[in-house]
């Protein structure tokens, strides 16, 4: 027991010497790389940031109302997020990863620097593009996001701006991709709302005919549900 537990530690301080090591690494990478040619912008508020160039061979993951969001090939289990200029919400959203730690929904905040965040890359496919192409979003990762929200609540945080393009299914569990508006106080029932559509709409309809929706008609109801919601 002694041995394996010396074992164990020294696996884990080994891992961890390594993470720290390649985070020196990106974090030069990115300061003398990427945002030396990095342009982007942020056209309007609600909607996601965008970015027309970036360096290769830096690959650009997504873009959310505050943030862009990169990888490096030489470090893919690492994304670095971008925030725009005037973009405020990097240390709030340091801050609530502070709060998160380490669970497996959520991602891991490595470093904090001026304008960017290091992240722990989480690999899936967001509930949108699953929809969009037709693929099953189960329970499971239904019940997964609820269970990792509630989490979020127990850590003194509230659940902000979940909807299909911040939530991941990987191997049918669920992930939060993006936690940026987790310090808000005011009440948000975005996750509540797509609930209610997954069990009253999608659930009984995929249960029967699974089908890729059309992108132009994904945009459509999330432009009228923002339109309904007053955002």
């Amino acid at each position: 027991m002694v041995v394996g537990q010396y074992v164990l530690e020294w696996s884990r301080y080994r891992i961890q010497k390594q993470i720290e090591e390649e985070i020196v690494e990106l974090r030069e990478l990115v300061t003398r790389e990427l945002l030396g040619e990095l342009s982007s912008e942020s056209v309007r508020p609600n909607e996601p940031v965008k970015v027309w160039s970036f360096p290769k061979p830096w690959l650009l993951l997504g873009s959310g109302n505050y943030a862009a969001v990169f990888s490096h090939p030489d470090f893919e289990h690492y994304a670095v997020k971008i925030y725009a200029p005037g973009r405020p919400g990097l240390k709030e959203e340091a801050e609530v990863y502070k709060r998160l730690g380490d669970h497996p929904a959520y991602s891991i905040c490595y470093y904090v620097g001026t304008d960017f965040l290091i992240l722990k890359r989480l690999n899936g496919i967001t509930f949108y593009e699953c929809i969009k192409k037709g693929i099953c979003v189960t329970e499971q990762a239904i019940q997964d996001i609820d269970g990792a929200l509630e989490y979020a609540c127990s850590r003194e945080l509230r659940p902000h701006d979940v909807h299909g393009k911040n939530i991941m299914i990987k191997d049918g569990r669920g992930l939060v991709v993006d936690v940026s508006d987790f310090l808000k106080q005011d009440d948000c029932n975005m996750w509540d709302d797509f609930k209610i559509a997954y069990y009253s709409l999608y659930r009984p309809i995929t249960s029967i005919w699974l089908f890729p929706v059309p992108g132009a008609v994904l945009e459509a109801v999330r432009k009228g549900y923002q339109l309904w919601r007053g955002r």
